[in-house]
């Protein structure tokens, strides 16, 4: 016959009660301390963050990816990564045509560039020191010939925007615009004269971060308008040069792609008294610590194994 609980002899749970407690402490400390590693690894990157800072009113350059009826034109302007970089944000400030329905702008394209000779043709320039081309006077600083990545805000294109408009009126002294970027020996034409509109930032959240190596980049937004008058200037920023190896801004359009031309010592011109100009974009994100990642992820298995030999035991 089966005994119930209470007809056995005194004492005969109190073994079995001291292993459940030990289980479960055992099983505790190991939810902790797994938990505490995992926070630890999901905090443990350093922020990222650069900015050229506000609009200097110099510089207005036209950025539009390629839509019906207009081909494309992309500004471009450096930065350097010293550490592998998750950019997850930007922002970048221009100006829109005033009074224009912020509501109704089309895709917004961000691209990133890396410095020239790397994703480029070096075969079809004359090679050291200028690596000049047909169609440009030098190569030598210039973004690549592709990029190196890019997201948009179609849908799954990883990125998503919004704007603030900072002044219903802000004027540029100077421009480039539509029309305006030609190949030498007829590149320098002094710019597009003077531009007012809507001083607009974008706001970027990329919903598919930039994975970056520690290189040299240059960012590039594009921004399309629906009017077939309408455009997008990038506003210029204080320098260069802001910061050690900070390059000028360059722009081409698909008719001199895949040549870039400087904005300041190729368009605007004046020899060794050119204007250099840098555009106006802030960046963020995160450095990804992956030795200090995985050395914690590691004692946290360490310890999953050591305390299941104690608990079989």
């Amino acid at each position: 016959m089966t005994r119930q609980r209470s007809e056995w002899p005194a004492g005969c749970f109190v073994g079995f009660r001291r292993t459940s407690n030990n289980y479960t402490m055992k099983k505790l400390i190991l939810l902790i301390f797994l938990g505490a590693a995992f926070v630890a690894a999901q905090t443990n990157a350093d922020s990222f963050s650069f900015t050229t800072g506000s609009p200097d009113g110099r510089m207005a350059t036209a950025s539009r990816p390629e839509s019906a009826g207009k081909f494309e034109i992309e500004s471009a302007d450096d930065f350097i990564l010293t550490n592998p970089i998750n950019v997850t944000s930007a922002t970048f400030t221009g100006l829109l045509p005033t009074g224009f329905d912020l509501s109704t702008i089309g895709q917004v394209q961000v691209e990133i560039y890396r410095v020239f000779p790397k994703d480029s043709d070096v075969g079809r320039t004359t090679g050291p020191p200028t690596f000049s081309t047909i169609q440009v006077p030098t190569r030598v600083n210039s973004p690549s010939d592709v990029a190196f990545d890019s997201r948009n805000s179609l849908p799954a294109g990883g990125l998503s925007f919004t704007t603030a408009l900072l002044n219903a009126s802000f004027t540029a002294l100077n421009s480039i615009q539509p029309g305006g970027i030609h190949a030498q020996p007829l590149q320098t034409t002094g710019g597009n004269g003077s531009v007012t509109g809507e001083e607009v930032q974008f706001n970027i959240t990329f919903t598919n971060p930039f994975e970056l190596p520690a290189d040299h980049y240059f960012f590039v937004p594009q921004v399309e308008l629906p009017g077939p008058a309408d455009n997008f200037l990038w506003l210029s920023a204080p320098g260069p040069l802001l910061f050690t190896g900070d390059l000028q801004a360059w722009t081409r359009d698909a008719n001199l792609d895949p040549d870039w031309l400087r904005v300041g010592t190729d368009i605007v011109g004046g020899g060794t008294a050119a204007p250099k100009f840098n555009e106006s974009f802030s960046l963020a994100g995160t450095v990804p610590d992956s030795a200090s990642t995985a050395l914690l992820l590691g004692s946290a298995l360490g310890a999953l194994f050591y305390l299941k030999r104690r608990i079989r035991a």
